[in-house]
């Protein structure tokens, strides 16, 4: 190829990864100031607080339950409901124990899924209608909540007027695999959707939620149809948090930081699962899906490379990294991890990979969806 050719080509490539950085670096330096924490929405006490149900789905949660259970019940909700989703791996039995030295916690017994139903769509319909407290507070399982969690989604949930509110916990991760995989959704949501246009009535898309936890008051999930409206879904947290702003509701988006905390997936395998069974859903086609996997390497790896044969794809190589210590350091993770960013592109390479095989479908907790 003439060197001609490849001065064109590399043009060609350049315009969109500067797009793709122009926009990521303003939304992200938007979100540094603008993407509130929990802690900062509501600062004080509602005269008459509301009651609280702590909801809870749990499928083979065992090995989890005993370093998340005890920050639960400690955090004064009026009642915990945890649901065994037809747990295999001895989690009922664990709850069951817990009870009985616990007065605030309640274990149920999840029924079979119907046709129809994503499995946590179906336990969280469980969960609320057993439910007592004026507020729904949902979280996953790997959730941890420290002291003073629950008083502050209570309180932002009153000063912020919100139909549900919903919090990205901090993710904590293990092993490399995990640091390549996980703190990527910090990067998207703090990069592509910045938080003045998720309060803003219109665009409807642009908001979104995270399902490891959304705090509803009960009129506003029963007016907005509460997870049966989504039962399908495997994107379900952001498809509610869509139509509550659709129907003109209020959905305020926060961070956990030191409040709430998550180690979502155990390894980079798991991390791989998890991932495949939602990016398709989230891309909308495979073929988008491809093509937002080949713009992510082309800028965030093959920037690198590309370094070394036109000097002005150092700046992008460079920006890609900066771009991901800043969304690090407003998630409140080490901004250093950003020198992992160059490999997170080809880490998700199976995610992509095992998502077209799924063609849409996808297997999670032993159970396989069409």
């Amino acid at each position: 190829m003439s060197d001609g050719l490849l001065a064109l080509l590399s043009t060609l490539l350049w315009w969109p990864v500067l797009a793709l950085l122009g926009v990521g670096w303003l939304v992200a330096l938007v979100n540094a100031f603008a993407f509130p924490s929990l802690a900062r929405l509501g600062r004080t006490t509602p005269a008459r607080p509301p009651t609280v149900s702590l909801l809870i789905p749990a499928r083979d949660e065992r090995a989890t339950l005993p370093a998340t259970l005890p920050g639960w019940l400690a955090q004064g909700a009026d009642e915990v409901l945890v649901l065994d989703d037809g747990s295999s791996d001895g989690t009922g039995a664990y709850l069951d124990a817990a009870a009985a030295q616990a007065p605030a916690l309640r274990v149920l017994r999840g029924t079979p899924l119907p046709a129809g139903w994503s499995g946590k769509n179906w336990a969280c319909h469980q969960l609320a209608g057993a439910a007592r407290g004026e507020l729904l507070v949902f979280t996953d399982a790997d959730v941890r909540w420290e002291i003073g969690a629950l008083a502050a989604v209570r309180a932002a949930l009153v000063a912020q007027r919100a139909d549900l509110l919903t919090c990205w916990p901090r993710q904590r991760c293990r092993t490399l695999g995990e640091r390549l995989l996980v703190p990527l959704v910090d990067m998207l949501l703090l990069s592509t959707l910045p938080a003045p246009l998720a309060r803003a009535r219109w665009p409807v898309s642009a908001t979104g939620a995270n399902g490891q936890l959304m705090a509803w008051t009960r009129e506003a999930y029963t007016r907005f149809g509460g997870h049966a409206a989504v039962r399908a879904e495997v994107l379900e947290d952001v498809r509610m948090a869509q139509r509550v702003k659709r129907l003109g509701g209020r959905v305020v988006l926060s961070l956990g930081r030191a409040l709430v905390s998550t180690r979502m997936y155990d390894g980079y395998r798991a991390s791989v699962q998890g991932f495949a069974k939602n990016v398709l859903a989230a891309a909308g086609t495979p073929s988008a899906l491809v093509a937002v996997w080949l713009l992510n390497l082309l800028t965030y790896t093959l920037a690198w490379p590309l370094a070394w044969l036109e000097p002005r794809w150092w700046g992008a190589a460079v920006a890609g990294v900066g771009l991901r210590a800043l969304t690090n350091a407003i998630a409140g993770r080490s901004p250093l991890e950003a020198l992992l960013q160059p490999l997170g592109p080809l880490a998700l390479a199976p995610v992509v990979a095992q998502a077209l095989r799924w063609r849409g479908g996808y297997a999670w907790r032993g159970r396989r969806y069409t």
